[in-house]
């Protein structure tokens, strides 16, 4: 039998002295507040609402995640389900109040008591249509929340629970809804963290690179039938002993490779073992012991032994192509191993570790001049570098070009260089058509490129070409679906296709998992566009209680008083963000912003040629940011435009 949407606001009582109070979303036990986040706090309401009866992931995700995210919901569920055992001290081997089903969901089975009558609320059929209230004190005033249909009722007949639609996931994974349903084109294979077993904390960085090296040789292998998960979302499972067949749900993979590392000052021993997901059977294990001047060529035997372990056991007998693996590498060990160096350090994304990645790289190439792979580490640093600190583009970005460059020079085959090329060429230079170029030619050369597709996503959506972009945002996220960057960025390409609820929903979805990360403030510009002005100043509130009041989030406030119609606040911001121009701003986009938000379009323009000139990638996206639409009738505007190679 359905039931219509009710609100309840009784708190239900269960075990022993717990309460939980479904409007505040506060558990307490014997009167004491208990310490429980927001999204284990409503997959605990759902499961008391379906108390005695299967509740199942699938439902789980439609009532707690909704539609639209771009995030996987696997780990973020199993976490929950810990985090609520771990607070009603519930032992999952000998369950009193959450029973797993194995492979299909969770039973609530503690009994459940009302506290007081039930008065359920009637709640609106749907989203009621009112017309906004224009004046700026309702323009910042919190919107209200949106009310969920609740499940069917269990043992507790009339009671409903009122949720808010959580938007967000402690862990980035593949089970996202973008992801077709059926079997993959190609299998995928992970190459798990290779373990440090030297004892020695100072030797993680080879492990780490010997990983890194084996994803690069298996990745480009055979890339048109064989698919590699990405560093990044690998390294995640580092040191975490997750079950395999968790990560294999995950990742979607079908085959996982384990190994060990061991070095002395002249020795490596390397241990592999390929491992087939859906039984767990070991098909192929090694060890290998070499002297260390022979890493390179032990990498490339265990790379060739497992796709032909992959092929036979799949029945198919496609010869590799050879032509795919790189000749090019350094002539001694020395080169590679400050190659290795410099990668760990460049993995930190900080400004001290881009600056330590050049250092290692720059030593890679003294050792061995004719290294591609040392020129195309520098490139990638020097071109991330202007933002991470305060070298400016015009200083960072001719010495990437360059070292792009030389790696292409040295290995027109290398997909990371073309890649690199592609985004000095967009961000740097607004050459559009030679940067799409690069792009589909670093896919070519390595379809299982991550960072190709993930940047030829954001290209196509300052073109405006969002189907494209999601298309190719989605492929990215089936290569690396643990990064965070890759789902903020999905985020953006959502903003600018002017899908701002969809944007809003994937932003928080990464905050629930890196609270901290600083692509996902992006938040406030959907924010902006809804009009809902409260949650961007509470948004840029909580930058300055996380990293100290700064530049950019005066920038924002300027930006959001002045869209609010609170001029004298908008001002004041203003007079903030111009202090730190006056103390040396390295960048003049704050500045610009502020002054589009309050209105100055004279002094705006005059930033905007500041801006040209220091070649901002801010103007990338000036054809699509709808924060740009104010001035999209200006000649001036135009002209910028045209430019920037942007001209509609």
């Amino acid at each position: 039998m359905g039931h219509g949407p009710v609100a309840v606001s009784v708190p239900i009582r269960f075990g022993d002295d717990f309460e939980l109070d479904p409007r505040s979303q506060r558990l307490c036990r014997a009167g004491r507040v208990l310490k429980l986040e927001r999204i284990p706090t409503e997959i605990l309401l759902l499961l008391i609402e379906n108390k005695g009866e299967l509740v199942t992931r699938d439902q789980i995700i439609s009532r707690v995640w909704g539609e639209g995210v771009f995030l996987d919901t696997d780990n973020s569920i199993n976490g929950a389900i810990r985090k609520i055992r771990q607070v009603l001290k519930d032992d999952p081997e000998n369950p009193r109040f959450i029973q797993t089903v194995t492979g299909r969901g969770y039973r609530f089975i503690a009994p459940v008591v009302p506290n007081g009558s039930l008065e359920p609320e009637v709640a609106p059929a749907g989203p009621t249509a009112t017309a906004p209230d224009s004046s700026p004190d309702a323009a910042l005033a919190p919107a209200p929340r949106r009310k969920s249909v609740p499940w069917r009722l269990a043992s507790l007949i009339g009671i409903a629970v009122v949720l808010i639609a959580a938007l967000g996931a402690y862990v980035y994974s593949l089970r996202s809804r973008a992801q077709p349903q059926g079997p993959p084109a190609r299998p995928m294979l992970a190459v798990l963290p290779f373990e440090n077993l030297t004892g020695d904390p100072e030797q993680e960085y080879f492990s780490d690179g010997l990983t890194e090296e084996m994803i690069s040789q298996l990745g480009d292998l055979d890339p048109s039938h064989l698919g590699v998960i990405a560093r990044t979302s690998v390294m995640h499972y580092k040191h975490t002993g997750e079950a395999l067949d968790r990560i294999g749900r995950e990742l979607g993979i079908q085959y996982a490779l384990e190994g060990s590392v061991r070095r002395d000052s002249n020795k490596v021993r390397v241990t592999a073992q390929l491992i087939q997901i859906k039984d767990q059977s070991h098909i192929w294990a090694r060890q290998y012991d070499r002297d260390l001047n022979n890493l390179l060529a032990l990498q490339a035997e265990i790379a060739q032994e497992i796709a032909a372990q992959i092929q036979l056991t799949l029945g198919d007998r496609r010869p590799i192509d050879a032509a795919r693996q790189s000749s090019a590498g350094p002539q001694g060990f020395e080169a590679y191993d400050l190659y290795l160096k410099g990668r760990f350090f460049w993995n930190k994304r900080t400004g001290q570790g881009f600056q330590q990645a050049i250092d290692y790289f720059l030593q890679a190439i003294a050792k061995d001049p004719n290294y591609a792979r040392a020129y195309t580490g520098l490139a990638d640093s020097y071109a991330l570098l202007g933002g991470y600190s305060t070298t400016p583009q015009t200083v960072s970005m001719p010495k990437a070009r360059a070292a792009a460059l030389k790696a292409l020079e040295l290995d027109p085959g290398l997909a990371e260089a073309h890649t690199s090329l592609a985004l000095i060429t967009e961000n740097f230079d607004y050459d559009w058509g030679t940067a799409e170029k690069e792009y589909r030619r670093a896919i070519e050369l390595n379809p299982n490129y991550a960072t190709a597709h993930h940047w030829y996503a954001e290209f196509l959506s300052l073109q405006g070409r969002f189907p494209e972009a999601l298309a190719e945002s989605e492929r990215a996220r089936q290569l690396d679906p643990l990064s965070l960057i890759i789902a903020a960025d999905h985020g953006v390409i959502l903003f600018y296709a002017r899908q701002y609820d969809a944007s809003i929903a994937q932003f928080l979805a990464v905050q629930e998992m890196e609270p901290a990360f600083p692509r996902a403030g992006m938040v406030v510009a959907p924010y902006i566009e809804k009009h809902q002005f409260a949650e961007a100043l509470a948004e840029l509130k909580r930058w300055d209680d996380m990293r100290g009041e700064g530049e950019w989030a005066w920038a924002w406030r300027a930006f959001v008083y002045g869209r609010s119609g609170k001029s004298v606040q908008a001002r004041e911001a203003l007079a903030k963000v111009r202090q730190y121009q006056d103390r040396g701003g390295r960048t003049p986009d704050p500045m610009l912003w502020a002054l589009i938000g309050v209105g100055d379009r004279d002094e705006a323009f005059a930033w905007f040629e500041k801006a040209y000139a220091g070649h901002s990638n801010a103007l990338t996206s000036l054809k699509v940011n709808p924060g740009f639409d104010g001035l999209r009738s200006d000649p001036r505007f135009q002209n910028l435009m045209r430019r920037v190679g942007l001209a509609q």
